[in-house]
């Protein structure tokens, strides 16, 4: 038997929730196959299977709260061979049905219809106006394939966000654009026949084929680009992947969850024939990628603001004591009225705010020999996702209550590990916080957000012992750095506003009195 436990989600985060579970009691699993992702305050995690076997018992029903260290569920050690085996026969009934709904077989004959002019072009959406180029990603379709009306086609890349192209008809594609191709708004990237004569006669008996296929891609859930990347990346059909998120979308746990019932079977047959001392003869020892047009900008960004500024950093620390005991006293209420949990964030965000308000040079930038003050306080959160950093902005964070913070950070990181903010979700900032402690980070120097002329870096909370009246006592503690512009910010101003920062988090009476 062996226990599936809660990982250890950082010092500043003391709880999660379950997300969905990717297999059920009595399913086959195998070592480090994901099982279910929880979700805390600030970052989703993911829990693998500690060994193969049977997972004999779920004890945390999706949607329950857990804390480190809690047993989510056992696995029962042995017969997963025979498991293993059935579990592609369990899942391949499921599979088929899908595959060959023969009620949607009548959509393909639609398509001339709708566009009985000719070709429709398919063009580059407007991607804002600061942005003037985009990449091309990897086609979904590809030329002389069949293609239902609002099916995804493509995603192109900026440098802030990813925006989706949906064919405007139904009908035959052929691409213009090729994966990997940098291309501008109003550019034609493609365009789809009426029909198949449009393209040449070699694909039309595969055009007839696909059309079965491409009818339920009109009904299909719609992809987030989480989704679509491991969709892509693993070759799977998402026609075929039983969808459970809400209004039928197909989460990535779903994804996750075909993957493993696919390849099950081929995946087992080469096992026996490697060689267990050559892992790398099937892999390049070193593998060139080109970087995404998203990292490119984060380099580029990043290495732009230490080439301007005159940064400096200024360390002090706080006893999180009383925060972490008025969080501990009223989270359950506090949950139970506002519908969302209090964490941290909000209590840092208040203390930043009434910082800026009495140091508003911190809050300022540079704009030539001028320097602009700003009256508004937009706070940028910084969220890691898997395609990189981004810097989501909280609005008028000092006209929010701790509830309208929570609601605001939790809806803002969401739509960044989906992929769905929008540019003006990413501009505008006037200040940002970044929280490395929920990786594990004890101290660290953050790079200014351009043009603002500060950023606060949280860290782990640890117990260390602490001089109180004389005495030692142990107190969880918490290494506060702010990196700062020096060109407009004296060290005494900066040196003063994380003084700030800290009284008000050691006395959060204090900013919530407004004192």
């Amino acid at each position: 038997m062996a226990d599936i436990l809660t990982p250890a989600l950082g010092e500043s985060v003391s709880e999660a929730t379950i997300g969905k579970w990717t297999k059920k009691a009595g399913d086959a699993v195998k070592k480090d196959e994901v099982l279910v992702e929880l979700e805390t305050d600030k970052v989703s995690l993911e829990v693998v299977a500690p060994s193969d076997g049977v997972l004999t018992e779920i004890r945390a029903a999706d949607g329950a709260t857990v804390t480190p260290g809690a047993v989510l569920g056992v696995i029962s050690e042995g017969a997963s061979a025979a498991s293993a085996d059935d579990a592609p026969k369990a899942e391949a009934p499921k599979a088929a049905p899908a595959a060959e709904v023969p009620p949607a077989a009548p959509a393909a004959p639609a398509a001339p219809v709708a566009t009985p002019g000719g070709d429709v072009p398919i063009m580059t959406p407007t991607m804002g106006e600061s942005v003037a180029e985009g990449t091309m990603g990897t086609w979904l379709k590809k030329s002389g394939d069949t293609v239902a009306k609002d099916e995804m086609l493509v995603e192109i890349e900026t440098d802030k966000v990813a925006v989706e192209v949906s064919a405007p008809v139904a009908g035959v594609l052929t691409i213009a654009a090729e994966a990997g191709s940098s291309v501008t708004p109003g550019q034609q990237i493609g365009s789809i026949a009426a029909s198949g004569e449009g393209t040449s006669p070699a694909p039309a008996p595969a055009q007839a084929a696909a059309a079965p296929a491409a009818a339920p891609a009109s009904d299909a859930p719609h992809l987030s680009p989480a989704v679509q990347r491991v969709v892509t990346e693993n070759n799977l059909d998402p026609k075929t992947i039983a969808a459970t998120g809400p209004k039928g979308n197909i989460t990535k746990a779903d994804a996750v969850n075909a993957i493993s019932a696919a390849p099950a079977a081929p995946a087992a047959a080469p096992a026996p024939t490697a060689a267990p001392a050559a892992p790398r003869a099937d892999q390049p020892r070193e593998e060139r990628v080109k970087m995404t047009r998203l990292r490119q900008t984060i380099a580029r960004r990043l290495k732009e603001s230490q080439n301007t500024a005159a940064q400096l950093t200024t360390f002090n620390e706080v006893d999180m004591t009383n925060v972490m005991a008025l969080r501990n006293q009223y989270k359950e209420v506090f949950e139970k009225r506002h519908g969302v949990k209090l964490g941290f964030m909000s209590f840092f965000t208040k203390a930043v705010v009434a910082a800026l308000k009495e140091i508003p040079a911190v809050n300022a930038e540079i704009d030539g020999t001028d320097i602009i003050y700003k009256n508004h306080y937009d706070i940028g959160v910084a969220v890691g996702t898997e395609k990189g950093l981004v810097v989501p902005v909280l609005r008028d964070a000092d006209h929010l209550s701790l509830a309208g913070i929570e609601k605001g950070i939790a809806a803002l990181g969401r739509a960044a590990r989906d992929g769905a903010l929008t540019l003006d979700q990413l501009q505008g900032g006037t200040f940002t916080i970044t929280n490395g402690g929920t990786y594990g980070s004890l101290m660290s120097t953050p790079i200014l957000n351009a043009p603002q002329s500060g950023i606060l870096g949280m860290h782990n909370i640890v117990q260390r012992p602490m001089a109180v009246d004389g005495q030692v006592v142990i107190r969880p503690m918490m290494y506060l750095a702010l990196s700062y512009d020096h060109r407009i910010v004296d060290g005494k101003e900066a040196v003063t506003f994380l003084v700030r920062v800290k009284e008000l988090l050691e006395d959060p009476a204090r900013a919530l009195l407004d004192l």
